[in-house]
């Protein structure tokens, strides 16, 4: 009849909601008052032995496992001694006389594992002090059955499991523990466990294979630190070996055998001691094993044991001296070709651990100049196996071209996957770039005659591991053309491939294209090859839309490189691209179609790059230009012309249309340089000033679309950059209508522009910077908020995020405005007014702002204004108050009771830059204003830092001094104040 306990357990196991969750909570509750019991350990043997309840079994196990664990050491030696007894017969599969007892060997794998670890804890605790004879009183048992067998086997795994495995992180302790159990198993009882794993083995090999495979897979977790002799001798390597050779046998027997022998193989030894148990193995005769099912269990065994056996070669290789490698060159030779096979032929999960086997084989082979005929032979077969496999899977091939998320997934997958085997290939390349240049030679003239509907994946591989040579090669070597490169560079810009539709092929060959274009630099005549790949079908014109876009992008980049050799060329690059140009002047654009947004800003950046050189002739650049520039400039007044008579359903349409106009001319500007457009060629100049004035006007007629705003705004940056000071009749207009309805976010870019034009023209821009400085103060003050951001739940909105980067920038601002001589911006009549809360936000930051990079940046600003403002030619002060507000409020507050604080961290280096500027500040103040600035500290801060007399007296002396002795004296001095104070004074 179930009791209390028990109902109470199987309603807290619960799992299908059926169970009201007030009952649940009450059941769990009434579980851990009785885990709380004293006599909990003898509850849970009584339910182990008599309940017939899988779930009490668990829990009850579950339950002596946690109370072993946290309260062993409380136990009485009588409770425990009788845990002990009743646990250990358990698992020998004792039950008690009483014919209603249970045995838990009867019960599920998760009640055997349990009680494992419940027995392990045990021996964590009392093996060998207390319970010595635990491994000695199992062997007896053994002969009971499979089922005692099968609970020695997980007793042993959950062992190596919870204790001795190093694949865990291990405390201290238990690492102690580890090597006590260690030690006394190795003396005592591991010899008789070794014996009892070979009778089972020898004598249950065909009446109980899968028990003989679990004795094994425990054996194995064990070589690696008992006696290897019990195991490496003539009776137990025979048994082993017999049952991997056997034919017919159970898979996962011999599997479990193949990784035994992996485990003797892979027991750390000296390199000579090694080498020799490694020849005795005679392992030539495990080769054949590859050629069974490809899938199986054994094959998967069989090749992780072949992989681990060649590493182990070649790690004796390294460690031996020259006169014994011979031996294990030898050995390698004869079981590489067993792990190429593997590689090809194998789906199973050794591929990393034989390529890094291999990458080491490949380090090795470096050293040897030159290579042995064998070496130059396994070069050849390595260069095949990563072509193997490298390759997509054709049955993704639709997938792959039309990118659906099948094939996303696939494409990711396969370029995580290639990247061992890229690394691999590059070491190849440079070990034997001659062996690899014809390999891919090879490659590359088989993908071009194989049929179209093979040889999509052949082309892509062949074509990706010409691109990843080239990666190891130097900017000489592709310029010069290395080796073969003379040969294969010319045949890859003049294959078409039969599958060049595809949109792998057509990406990877453009990509190899533009990584080989430095030796097309060096050899002119190649020229019209790459454009017309760029050019034709294979390029911007592919019917893959993501094809012409990398296209588009990857001929900007090389034109960038090949410039001042593309003249001659420029007219025929125009004609191929007319139709790509005439995109950009179509009034119906599909919405959002950023494919021609990203083609478009590439390809007129392309064209911006060639007819932006001196090299054009001036009447063929100003045509080239004007036939660019009118259409587009066109385009823009008639769509803001339409604009006040417009219907809302054409309104997006149209405002696309906007922003890929001026991305266009955007890209288009980037090719001229500010000599040309303003000294060499000012009609060129005046072509862009007219285009600004159109672009302009979208501020006017469209105030309120942030995305135009914004791309205007990166277009009055380029012209910034590409007119000069030329720009300037524009700016008014243009910072005017920009500021008219900025938000938070638009006010950055907006400040960004500012920053630029005070650092390309400093003084010069005092004038415009005196009007839009007061209107830019009025807004921040108004918008950013007095006491700080809110931190904590719910604070980490965009509107926060906005404003926070606001701040950030407006300190770069007033930091650019202060440090390019325009510090009389602040000073002006209409400014005058925003000087104090000015002041007191660079105050309160440069003491309190938690980013110390901003702090340092305020502290550089009053450092600044300090020397501009306070200099002693002045009869007066130039700024009335500013000299006692530095004096009384940032001296005390910033340089002296923020540097106090703990949080002001020592340890931390942008910490120790913002205390070098705290320390200019301080001898900039004295230079101005000499005793009023040491007086004022000396009698009204340090006194409240509780600064000792002496203490005082030697930072005057200091301060006449130099600024580094200064330095270094000024953190010693913060730091005994700190103590001084002793915490019993925080200043904010």
């Amino acid at each position: 009849m179930m009791d209390d306990l028990e109902k109470a357990i199987l309603i807290s196991f619960d799992e299908y909601g059926t169970v009201n969750p007030q009952l649940k909570s009450q059941a769990v509750a009434y579980c851990q008052q009785i885990k709380d019991n004293p006599l909990i350990c003898s509850i849970c043997i009584e339910k182990l032995c008599f309940s017939k309840l899988v779930q009490v079994h668990f829990w009850c196990l579950q339950c002596l496992y946690e109370v072993l664990g946290t309260r062993y050491s409380d136990m009485t030696p009588d409770q425990i001694s009788f845990l002990r007894k009743s646990l250990f017969s358990m698992a020998c599969f004792e039950g008690l006389d009483d014919k209603n007892s249970v045995k838990l060997l009867d019960g599920p794998a998760y009640i055997k594992n349990k009680l494992a670890q419940v027995l392990t804890t045990l021996i964590y605790f009392e093996y060998p002090t207390v319970w010595s004879s635990v491994f000695l009183d199992f062997l007896p048992n053994l002969s009971r059955g499979a089922v005692v067998i099968d609970m020695f086997c997980r007793l042993l795994n959950s062992l190596d499991d919870e204790l001795i495995s190093l694949d865990y992180p291990r405390t201290a302790e238990e690492t102690a523990v580890a090597a006590r159990v260690k030690d006394a198993m190795r003396q005592q009882c591991i010899s008789q466990i070794v014996r009892a794993w070979y009778d089972i083995v020898s004598m249950s090999r065909n009446s109980h294979p899968e028990i003989c495979a679990s004795v094994l897979d425990t054996m194995r977790r064990y070589i690696s630190w008992i006696d290897i002799g019990l195991i490496v001798n003539d009776t137990f390597l025979r048994l082993l070996f017999e049952l991997i050779l056997v034919d017919g046998g159970l898979d996962q027997l011999r599997a479990a055998a193949a990784s035994c022998v992996l485990a003797v193989v892979s027991k750390r030894m000296e390199p000579q001691l090694k080498l020799n148990l490694i020849k005795s193995l005679q392992m030539s005769r495990v080769f054949v094993l590859l050629g069974e099912d490809k899938d199986s269990e054994l094959v998967a065994s069989v090749a992780a044991l072949l992989t681990g056996y060649a590493t182990e070669i070649l790690d004796c290789y390294k460690r031996l001296n020259a006169e014994d490698k011979g031996a294990s060159v030898e050995l390698l030779n004869e079981v590489l070709p067993s792990v190429f096979y593997v590689m090809q032929n194998c789906e199973i999960d050794t591929t990393f651990s034989i390529v890094q086997f291999l990458s080491g084989y490949v380090a090795t082979m470096k050293s040897l100049s030159p290579l042995r005929e064998t070496q130059l032979h396994h070069v050849g077969q390595i260069l095949e196996v990563i072509r193997m496999q490298i390759q997509f899977d054709p049955i993704y091939r639709d997938n792959l071209d039309v990118l659906d998320k099948i094939g996303k997934e696939e494409e990711d997958r396969m370029m995580e996957f290639r990247k061992d085997l890229i690394t691999l290939f590059r070491s190849v390349g440079r070990a034997a770039p001659d062996v690899t240049q014809i390999y891919i030679r090879n490659s590359l003239i088989s993908s071009v005659a194989a049929p179209p509907d093979r040889n999509v994946e052949e082309v892509e591989a062949a074509l990706f591991l010409f691109h990843a040579f080239g990666e190891s090669l130097s900017d000489e070597a592709l310029r010069t053309g290395n080796g073969l490169l003379k040969e294969l560079v010319p045949m890859l810009l003049s294959s078409r491939f039969p599958c060049h539709s595809n949109r792998l092929v057509a990406l990877i060959y453009l990509d190899t294209i533009t990584r080989y274009a430095k030796f097309v630099q060096e050899n002119n005549q190649y020229i019209p090859l790459v454009l017309a790949a760029f050019l034709d079908e294979r390029g911007i014109h592919h019917p893959n839309v993501n094809v012409s876009r990398r296209a588009s992008y990857l001929f900007m980049r090389v034109v960038k490189l090949l410039k001042a050799k593309l003249v001659p060329f420029i007219e025929t690059i125009l004609q191929s691209l007319q139709d790509t140009i005439a995109q950009f002047t179509r009034t119906h654009c599909v919405e959002n179609d950023l494919l021609v947004a990203e083609n478009g800003s590439h390809i007129f950046e392309a064209i911006g790059l060639l007819i932006g050189m001196e090299d054009v002739p001036v009447e063929k650049q100003t045509d080239f230009l004007s036939s660019l520039l009118s259409p587009l400039c066109q385009q823009i007044e008639a769509l803001i012309a339409n604009a006040k008579v417009q219907n809302s359903e054409e309104s997006p349409a149209k405002i696309w249309n906007i922003q890929q106009i001026i991305m266009a001319i955007n890209a288009l500007s980037k090719g001229f340089s500010e000599r040309l457009v303003t000294a060499s060629r000012p009609a060129i100049g005046l072509m862009f000033k007219k285009t600004l004035d159109v672009l302009l006007q979208i501020l006017v007629i469209f105030p309120k679309i942030e995305s135009l705003r914004y791309k205007v705004t990166s277009f009055v940056h380029r012209m910034v950059d590409t007119l000069g000071a030329s720009v300037f009749p524009y700016l008014p207009k243009a910072l005017e209508q920009l500021l008219a309805e900025s938000e938070p976010k638009e006010l950055v870019n907006f400040l960004v522009l500012l920053n630029q034009l005070i650092c390309k023209f400093r003084a010069a821009v005092q004038a415009i910077m005196e009007e839009v400085y007061p209107v830019i103060a009025g807004r921040i003050f108004n918008i950013l908020p007095r006491d700080g951001f809110p931190s904590g739940p719910g604070s980490n909105t965009e509107e926060i995020r906005e404003l926070q980067e606001l701040q950030r920038t407006v300190y770069t601002f007033l930091h650019v405005i202060t440090t390019h001589d325009l510090s009389e911006v602040f000073l002006s009549p209409k400014s005058r007014g925003y000087l104090d809360p000015m002041m007191q936000l660079l105050l309160q930051t440069s003491c309190h702002h938690k980013d110390t990079v901003i702090r340092k940046a305020c502290v550089q600003i009053f450092t600044r204004l300090i020397k501009d403002w306070c200099s002693k030619r002045f009869g007066e002060e130039k700024v009335p108050g500013f000299q006692s507000f530095v004096i009384e409020a940032f001296a005390t507050n910033c340089c002296l009771y923020s540097v106090l604080d703990k949080s002001f961290d020592f340890h931390d280096a942008n910490t120790l830059v913002l205390l070098g500027e705290i320390v200019v500040a301080q001898k900039v103040m004295y230079e101005k204003f000499g005793n009023d600035f040491l007086t004022h500290l000396v009698s009204k801060g340090f006194p409240a830092a509780h600064c000792p007399q002496d203490l005082a007296e030697q930072y005057c002396q200091k301060i006449q001094g130099d600024i580094k002795s200064l330095k270094s004296f000024y953190q010693l001095f913060i730091e005994n104040l700190r103590q001084e104070q002793n915490g019993s004074l925080v200043f904010r």
